[in-house]
């Protein structure tokens, strides 16, 4: 009889543990579609082609739970060219939600109005700043955001960068990837306004064909088993060929691959390329 009952009592513990598990399963899943659907309404998608440019995105959420990231990106048809944006957020959930709304809101306002890369910024973080102070807190010098503003004028082949504490933006050409790097980056969004450093532009040189590749720092901070970081310099040499789709594509693919399905971190790029110039057109063939 003892064990009759214990077989019992087991048996019923047995079923309301797995009925438990299957609604915090349920639970968790509904949470991490509505993450999705509200990352999705935040980071629209962004047009595939601007002013001849070719445009891709990439947003890869944290896998082990279901986390709305600050991780965002934007590409803007201005008058002054194609202004580019890609940020981080510091933390997760709704205040870094919030923090990246007020930060795409202002850009894609300010981008269309600011003539100079480093006023836009300027305007952003004063944007930011303001924000961060009215929400109050004990936190409001942390609320940062790591940056980066990115220009591309239609009538000349050049890239303007403005860095605030950002990874750099990486330049692509076939064998050759190259960061664009001065080494004088602003503070982080947010920050500035406590540091009173100024904005610095750099400007380099675009060929046809070149690409840029705008990411967070997500994907070089993506550790495999052993614990090693992974090499993005020289995966994108290898794949320095391949058009933005197809490298979005097979980076993601590789980032998968490195951390065994496990990514730590949100993950944002955007790649952009140059038109390519067509080959010149000879006299037209003699009818015979």
């Amino acid at each position: 009889m003892a064990d009759y009952v214990c077989t019992a009592v087991v048996g019923v513990l047995g079923t309301i543990l797995a009925a438990h598990r299957i609604r915090r399963e349920r639970t968790l899943a509904d949470v991490r579609s509505v993450a999705e659907i509200a990352q999705r309404v935040l980071l629209r998608p962004v047009a595939q082609r601007i002013d001849g440019l070719v445009l891709e995105s990439l947003y890869l959420s944290a896998a082990a739970e279901a986390r709305i990231g600050g991780d965002l990106y934007e590409a803007v048809r201005t008058r002054y060219g194609v202004r580019l944006l890609i940020g981080d957020v510091r933390g997760k959930g709704l205040l870094a939600v919030e923090t990246a709304a007020a930060l795409l809101g202002a850009f894609r306002e300010a981008a269309h109005d600011e003539p100079a890369l480093p006023a836009l910024a300027d305007r952003v973080e004063t944007s930011m700043d303001r924000r961060a102070t009215q929400l109050g807190g004990g936190e409001v010098g942390e609320r940062f955001v790591t940056a980066v503003f990115a220009e591309i004028p239609a009538d000349s082949p050049v890239v303007r960068v403005v860095n605030c504490g950002h990874p750099p933006p990486v330049l692509i050409r076939p064998g050759e990837v190259e960061e664009l790097d001065r080494g004088r980056s602003a503070p982080p969004l947010n920050l500035g306004v406590l540091v009173g450093e100024p904005y610095h532009v750099d400007a380099y040189a675009l060929r046809p064909g070149d690409q840029l590749l705008l990411y967070t720092d997500g994907i070089t901070e993506t550790r495999d088993a052993a614990g090693a970081f992974y090499p993005l310099l020289p995966r994108l040499r290898s794949w320095s060929a391949l058009p933005p789709r197809e490298l979005l594509e097979r980076l993601h693919g590789d980032l998968l691959v490195h951390s065994g399905n496990r990514l730590q971190d949100d993950i944002a790029a955007l790649a952009v390329r140059v038109p390519a110039e067509e080959p010149p057109q000879g006299p037209p063939s003699p009818v015979r």
